[in-house]
């Protein structure tokens, strides 16, 4: 089996895949949370006999007795039978004063989350996310630049660290991509959790290549001079082959678990997890180690 050649099929793919989210990423864009974009959130369970747009339509339609009507509210359903309602910032009497409103008759209506966040904190919490994200990436690259630095012949240390760097945010891009389409049709909306997930598939991403990596350096220094880079780098990814794949479908089994019986606040945490180690596992293969052979060859024809 030549991973090389294969690679040769699925990195047309990656690319357009990429393409398309990153297009996503700019039109429409992710749909961030109230971490990010400031304003109040408030779940409540629907009171009997009512529905999602019949509480939309009242909750939009109250008045404060502070004369500032409520507003425009960005409303979503939940398959247990509650609804988010995210809104303009609201001072807690304004928000007493709209549980009041919106119960039914002698039925309180239930609340089960509150959260109020400023535009400034929101805007510093996403400019936060970027810069660590950023530093992440900066990190890896110079990491495995050192890790690498005896790597025998003419090979640069750095192609290791920047080919690793690609392959990650390949995984990032692509899942972010994925999110994005899921917003649509779902109530997930980009929040700290999520940009926790996005950095621990940037660990995961990293330490499937450095296994890989690994490989082929203990490969060149073995067999560096009898063998081409090509059959030495396909020599290397059939021997962690296995490992990869127990490793992969290992943290799979236990991610799959965790998103059928976690809590609910945890749900997307774990899928993005889920797809990302998809993805991570793939591009180890078919975009990091290529990505290697072809910035190689690139600096052999400079030289």
């Amino acid at each position: 089996m030549s991973f090389l050649r294969l690679s040769k099929v699925f990195i047309p793919l990656s690319l357009l895949l990429s393409a398309g989210s990153i297009f996503l990423m700019i039109q429409p864009g992710p749909k961030f949370g109230i971490e990010f974009t400031g304003g109040t959130l408030v779940e409540v369970q629907l009171p009997t006999g009512a529905t999602k747009d019949s509480l939309v339509a009242a909750a939009q339609g109250f008045t404060p007795v502070t004369g500032i009507a409520i507003g425009n509210i960005a409303s979503a359903a939940t398959k247990d039978g509650t609804v988010m309602l995210r809104m303009r910032n609201i001072t807690n009497e304004e928000h007493l004063e709209l549980l009041a409103h919106l119960s039914s008759g002698t039925e309180k209506i239930k609340e089960l989350q509150y959260t109020t966040i400023g535009p400034t904190v929101g805007a510093t919490l996403k400019k936060r996310a970027g810069w660590a994200l950023v530093i992440a990436s900066l990190a890896i690259i110079i990491y495995l630049a050192a890790a690498f630095r005896k790597i025998p012949g003419r090979m640069s240390p750095w192609s290791f660290g920047c080919a690793a760097v690609v392959a990650l945010l390949h995984d990032i891009i692509i899942t972010v991509g994925v999110f994005i389409i899921i917003g649509w049709y779902t109530t997930f909306e980009v929040d700290t959790l999520y940009v926790s997930a996005l950095l621990s598939i940037m660990g995961y991403s990293v330490n499937d290549t450095i296994v890989i990596f690994d490989r082929i350096r203990s490969n060149l220094l073995t067999d560096g001079k009898r063998e081409s880079l090509e059959s030495i780098v396909d020599r290397s990814l059939l021997e962690t082959l296995t490992r990869t794949m127990n490793t992969g479908i290992g943290a799979l089994i236990m991610l799959l678990v965790l998103f059928f019986f976690a809590a609910e606040s945890i749900r997307w945490f774990i899928l993005a997890l889920i797809v990302g180690t998809i993805i991570g596992t793939y591009s180890s293969f078919f975009i990091a180690s290529p990505m290697l052979v072809w910035w190689q060859k690139r600096r052999a024809r400079r030289n």
